[in-house]
C-alpha cells in the first residue's frame, strides 16, 4: 500500500469507518503477528497480542496525529504488549547498554551480499535457526530492522530505547549471526 494510500485509509478510520481500519489490518497483520511470534515464541500468545494491538489501535486511532509512520505507532503498541507479557525483555534490552559504536554501515549493500549469497534454502533455513535461538530483545530488533526495514531511529522509538542502545543491540546481534554462519559454513567445509 502506497504511503499516499495509507494516509487516505487512516483518515477515513479516524472518521469511524471501520472498512477502512480493516484495509489498515490487512496491510499490516502479517508483519504484526509475526513480530509478536517472533517475541513472544507461542502462537496463540503471538495472535493474542496482534488482535489487542489492533483494538488498542483502533481505540486510539483518533489520537493519531501522524507525527510517525502508521506501522511504526503500531508497531510500538505490539512492543509495549510484548513487553507486558515479558517483563524481563525491556530489561534486558536496556541492558544492551548504551555504549557508542559509531554510525553502523549502511546494510543496503550487505544486506543484498547476504540474499545473494543466502540463495541455498538449507543455509537460510539455518539463518532463520540461528535467528530463533537468538535471546528475544535481539530478535526483536533484528525483526524491526530486517523484515520490516526500519531506521535505528524509528526502532528507538517503538522500543523506548536510546538510539546508541539500538546500534549496540544490532551490531552485537549481526555478530551473533555472523559467527554462527561462519560456523555453519566451516563444517559444511568440513563434510565436503
Amino acid at each position: 500500500m502506497a504511503e499516499a494510500e495509507e494516509r487516505v485509509w487512516i483518515q477515513r478510520a479516524q472518521a469511524g469507518d471501520a472498512e477502512a481500519f480493516g484495509q489498515l489490518v490487512l496491510e499490516h497483520q502479517r508483519f504484526v503477528y509475526h513480530l509478536a511470534l517472533r517475541v513472544l515464541r507461542h502462537p496463540q500468545e503471538a495472535e493474542d497480542v496482534a488482535q489487542e494491538a489492533f483494538v488498542r489501535a483502533w481505540l486510539a486511532l483518533p489520537h493519531f496525529r501522524g507525527q510517525a509512520r502508521f506501522g511504526t505507532w503500531l508497531y510500538r503498541i505490539v512492543t509495549n504488549l510484548c513487553y507486558n507479557r515479558l517483563p524481563g525483555l525491556r530489561r534486558d534490552l536496556n541492558a544492551l547498554g548504551e555504549e557508542q559504536i559509531g554510525d553502523l554501515p549502511d546494510e543496503s549493500a550487505a544486506g543484498a551480499e547476504a540474499a545473494a549469497g543466502l540463495e541455498d534454502q538449507e543455509r537460510q533455513a539455518f539463518l532463520q535457526d540461528a535467528i530463533e535461538r537468538l535471546p528475544a530483545s535481539y530478535q526483536l530488533l533484528i525483526t524491526l530492522r530486517f523484515q520490516q526495514g526500519l531506521a535505528y531511529d524509528e526502532i528507538a522509538g517503538i522500543t523506548s530505547l536510546p538510539l546508541g542502545t539500538v546500534k549496540t543491540g544490532l551490531f552485537r546481534a549481526r555478530a551473533r549471526l555472523r559467527e554462527a554462519l561462519r560456523a555453519y559454513e566451516e563444517g559444511e567445509a568440513d563434510d565436503r
